[in-house]
């Protein structure tokens, strides 16, 4: 399943960039724990994720896989049910930076079952979430 989004966010590139991927849990509607498991900044750096969606938790493994300052950066998490890729650009505007996410979930076991039946919803859904979690963004960093 294919996920993405864009907004538009009224400051720099850099600032947008480094909060971002800096304080994912602060911003984010589905990140509830951001821990990383190595002193590594940037490229190679891992992390422990704990995301919470209708009331579901789940664990994450993560890495960052990109890291492109203030461009581009991407992230690999690995889960029980799925494994996630995302990747965010960052594009300077007249009016501030453009974000845009781009995600693939990989379902795993049973739930490529539930993919395959209802996959189409899902998608929906979760490029619904993703404009929600760029909104969130946007009024964390405009604040």
């Amino acid at each position: 399943m294919k996920t993405s989004g864009s907004i538009t966010v009224d400051r720099p590139i850099e600032e947008v960039f480094s909060y971002t991927n800096g304080h994912v849990a602060e911003w984010s509607l589905t990140v509830i724990e951001d821990r990383p498991t190595n002193e590594i900044e940037g490229l190679g750096a891992t992390f422990d994720c704990v995301t919470e969606d209708h009331g579901c938790k789940m664990d994450f493994d993560g890495e960052v896989t990109v890291w492109e300052p203030p461009h581009r950066s991407s992230i690999e998490m690995v889960g029980k049910q799925f494994d996630i890729h995302a990747e965010y650009l960052f594009e300077s505007t007249d009016s501030g930076t453009r974000v845009t996410q781009n995600s693939v979930v990989l379902p795993k076991g049973f739930m490529k079952i539930v993919m395959f039946f209802i996959g189409w919803l899902m998608a929906k859904q979760g490029c619904d979430a993703v404009q929600k979690e760029l909104a969130s963004l946007k009024e964390k960093l405009e604040q």
